[in-house]
């Protein structure tokens, strides 16, 4: 009998990509860049559902994704991330804001727009629409 596995990236070396080579090359246009980087993402990888794009945050190891409020205009969610606690405070988690707000953004034929608030325990994306 065959098993499939899936290759895993080791935590370690996804973090010294992303929060130090990445910070690096873009400097001080981090942010911006990893937003639209992550719009950019979210249209070749398009979700049908919520459901998808939380199933998709856990794949692409950027945590476990979960609606905490969702109403007509405006969603909160809440990410539990698998970096260290440590080094979440200086963490830039546009490029997941932005892959949220584009997927919501196709998925409610609304422009979107996605807020992260960081904390200890915690990302919390707020997202709103026109």
């Amino acid at each position: 009998m065959e098993k499939t596995q899936e290759k895993m990236i080791p935590q370690f070396g996804y973090e010294l990509i992303r929060d130090h080579l990445i910070a690096n090359l873009l400097g001080k246009h981090e942010q911006e860049v990893l937003y639209w980087a992550g719009k950019d993402l979210a249209r070749k990888f398009r979700c049908q559902s919520v459901d998808e794009i939380c199933a998709f945050f856990q794949q692409a190891g950027w945590g476990e994704l979960r609606v905490h409020k969702q109403a007509k205009r405006e969603s909160i969610f809440h990410l539990q991330d698998t970096i260290r606690s440590s080094s979440r405070a200086d963490r830039c988690f546009k490029l997941e804001a932005g892959f949220l707000a584009e997927q919501l953004e196709q998925l409610e034929s609304r422009m979107t727009e996605c807020l992260e608030d960081v904390s200890s325990t915690l990302v919390v994306f707020t997202t709103k629409s026109e």
